[in-house]
C-alpha cells in the first residue's frame, strides 16, 4: 500500500455514488488530498470522462502529478478551491461541470505529520498552513495579534467559550518567550481552560479556530458556494463533506436558499417554479456508519450534503 493510500478517505463511496451521474462527464475534486475520492471517481468514468483535482498542499500536488502522469483523464492544479472556476474556465468547462466534490477541513496526512503543526498531540513547529509556502504561520500570527483578535478567532471559528481567558494566557506567555511549538501552545490552552469537555482534548477548539483563520477556510467555502451554480451544468451535482457545525451550517443554508429561490412575502400565490430555484436537494444529510467510525474515528463528525443544479 502506498503512502497516498494509507489514510482512510471519509464517506468515500456515499460521496462518489452521489456525485457521479455521467461516466463521460467532467468533474472537479476541490480537495484532492491524497486522491482517495479522485481515484474512485476515475474508476467510475469512461475514456471520455475527465477530472480536475485542486489542492493547496504541495505534498498533495506531488501525489496528484503522479496520478496525472498515469491517467490522461486527470489534471491537477495547486491553489484554493475557491479559485477553481479559473481552471474550469481555462479548460473550457464553465457551465458544463457534471459534479463538484469538497472534503473540507484538515486531512489525516496533515494531522499525522507533526512537522505541519496541526496536531496538539504531537510536538512540531506551530505552522498550521495547508500551503506552508504561502501566508502567515500560526506562530507568526500569535506573535503579533492583539489579545482581542486571538479571543475572537477562537470564539468565532473554534466555538471556544473560554476564548478570552485562553487568549489572555497566550499573550502573557508570549511576553515571556515566543510560542513556536504545537505542544507549547497546547499546554498553555490546557492550563487556561477551566472546563474540559468529556472525550475531547482541551486544546481542540482553540487549535480548530486558529487553523480555520490561518487558512481562511470558511471564507474560501463561502466564495466557492457563490460560484458553484455557474460552474455546474443542468443536472450537475455539488457534494460537500463537512466536519464541524460552522462548515455544515454554511452548506446547509446555501442549499436551502438555492432550493427555495427568490424571496417573496409569504402568502403570495406564486408557484415554487416561478421563484427561480437553482438547486434541488438530493436526499438528506449523510453520516458515516458505525462501522466506518469504528475503523476511522476521525469520521465521526462528518456530514455529506448533496444538491443538483436545476435547468
Amino acid at each position: 500500500m502506498t503512502a497516498a493510500q494509507v489514510h482512510e478517505t471519509v464517506l468515500l463511496h456515499p460521496a462518489v455514488d452521489a456525485l457521479v451521474t455521467d461516466c463521460a462527464g467532467f468533474y472537479v475534486d476541490g480537495t484532492f488530498g491524497r486522491g482517495g475520492h479522485s481515484r474512485l471517481i476515475l474508476e467510475r468514468l469512461n475514456e471520455n470522462g475527465r477530472l480536475l483535482g485542486v489542492d493547496k498542499d504541495p505534498r498533495a500536488i506531488e501525489v496528484g502529478r503522479d496520478l496525472a502522469a498515469s491517467d490522461a483523464r486527470f489534471v491537477i492544479r495547486q491553489g484554493t478551491f475557491s479559485d477553481m472556476d479559473d481552471w474550469v474556465s481555462e479548460l473550457g468547462m464553465q457551465g458544463d461541470v457534471a459534479g463538484i466534490l469538497l472534503d473540507l477541513g484538515v486531512s489525516s496526512p496533515q494531522l499525522d505529520d507533526a512537522e505541519r503543526g496541526f496536531s496538539f498531540m504531537q510536538d512540531g513547529p506551530l505552522d498550521m498552513r495547508m500551503n506552508p509556502n504561502e501566508g502567515e504561520s500560526a506562530a507568526q500570527w500569535l506573535a503579533r495579534a492583539p489579545m482581542e483578535d486571538i479571543a475572537n478567532v477562537m470564539y468565532q471559528f473554534g466555538e471556544e467559550r473560554y476564548s478570552r481567558r485562553i487568549a489572555r494566557a497566550i499573550v502573557e506567555q508570549r511576553d515571556l518567550a515566543p510560542i513556536t511549538r504545537t505542544l507549547q501552545l497546547a499546554e498553555i490552552v490546557k492550563k487556561a481552560n477551566p472546563a474540559w469537555e468529556k472525550h475531547k482534548h482541551p486544546a481542540t477548539r482553540a487549535f480548530q479556530g486558529i487553523r480555520i483563520y490561518i487558512n481562511r477556510e470558511l471564507e474560501s467555502l463561502q466564495l466557492l458556494l457563490e460560484k458553484a451554480v455557474a460552474m455546474l451544468r443542468p443536472g450537475g451535482r455539488l457534494a460537500i463533506i463537512s466536519f464541524h457545525s460552522l462548515e455544515d451550517r454554511l452548506v446547509k443554508q446555501f442549499i436551502n436558499k438555492q432550493s427555495k429561490g427568490d424571496d417573496y412575502p409569504r402568502g403570495l400565490p406564486i408557484p415554487q417554479s416561478a421563484l427561480n430555484p437553482t438547486l434541488k436537494k438530493v436526499g438528506g444529510a449523510v453520516k458515516p456508519t458505525a462501522r466506518e467510525i469504528e475503523a476511522n474515528p476521525r469520521a465521526r463528525s462528518a456530514v455529506l450534503r448533496v444538491a443538483e443544479r436545476l435547468d
